[in-house]
């Protein structure tokens, strides 16, 4: 399939990989049978490569169900989206939804969906965050003139999930790897390790992802290890997370942090890249 340069990442996600995208391509195999991406967040990854066959997660159901509905449901999607407004009053009223747990099963797939692209284009630095309860809980961002109906993306983004024969999952990122045989290859960009007891920025799905996770994650990928299927890790470059990897290459590569509460925390950060192949 040729690459679609239209195919990008349509919500800005935490952690979204589009400003180290060269570093990270790079290292990743010429060739391999099936793609799995465990921890898919805003996809720039899987967008950039594009892989004919590919098995794709994430434990957040509502990011989920938001690429099923472009690959499935497009059209009705962007008419969706053309409804909502760029006004404070309104965006809390749509954010509110989720506290009312059977107003918020009445909706369909197309307006959970709808609702999720909303929030993320109008809520302060698109920082998708939930709560304990697993309630979006980013305040309005007062921008100007936000993208809201991004046809031109979601339909090429929607083009590819068409063409390409991707599994769509929502379960633990074990689950996801079960299946996974030699000649696949795997990349994980699981939550980050926290570089300072504030800095954790985990809230994307109410589980969150401590360092006992970190350490089951290491143990799938020593797994990944013993069957030969390549993996390339994303993840900060704390000394926990250098020492947890130690037995495997690291690269270290400078990453911009584009969302931060803080301004002044904003700017380039070191991360690793830890692989299993030269």
């Amino acid at each position: 399939m040729a690459i679609n340069k239209l195919v990008t990442p349509v919500v800005k996600w935490v952690g979204g990989k589009r400003q180290i995208i060269d570093q990270i391509t790079k290292y990743i195999p010429k060739s391999f049978s099936t793609y799995y991406e465990p921890f898919l967040g805003g996809g720039a990854v899987l967008f950039e490569l594009q892989p004919k066959k590919a098995v794709i997660n994430d434990i957040n159901a509502e990011l989920m169900n938001l690429y099923e509905v472009i690959k499935n449901n497009v059209d009705e999607l962007i008419e969706d989206l053309k409804q909502h407004r760029n006004e404070e009053a309104y965006f809390y009223k749509i954010r509110e939804l989720d506290r009312d747990k059977e107003q918020y099963n009445r909706l369909t797939p197309v307006q959970r969906a709808s609702r999720i692209i909303y929030l993320n284009k109008t809520c302060y630095n698109g920082l998708f965050r939930v709560n304990k309860a697993g309630q979006f809980n980013t305040p309005f961002g007062n921008y100007k003139n936000p993208n809201i109906v991004n046809e031109i993306t979601l339909r090429a983004v929607s083009n590819y999930f068409n063409k390409a024969q991707i599994t769509f999952m929502h379960t633990d990122f074990e689950e996801v790897l079960k299946k996974a045989r030699k000649g696949a290859f795997v990349y994980l960009d699981p939550p980050y390790d926290p570089v300072s007891d504030t800095a954790s920025f985990t809230g994307y799905d109410k589980g969150g992802f401590d360092r006992n996770e970190q350490v089951r994650l290491k143990k799938m990928c020593d797994k990944l290890n013993e069957k030969g299927i390549k993996f390339l890790l994303s993840n900060s470059a704390t000394d926990f997370i250098k020492d947890l990897y130690k037995d495997y290459k690291i690269e270290v590569i400078q990453a911009k942090r584009v969302i931060n509460s803080k301004p002044d925390k904003r700017g380039e950060i070191d991360e690793v890249l830890v692989m299993n192949f030269e």
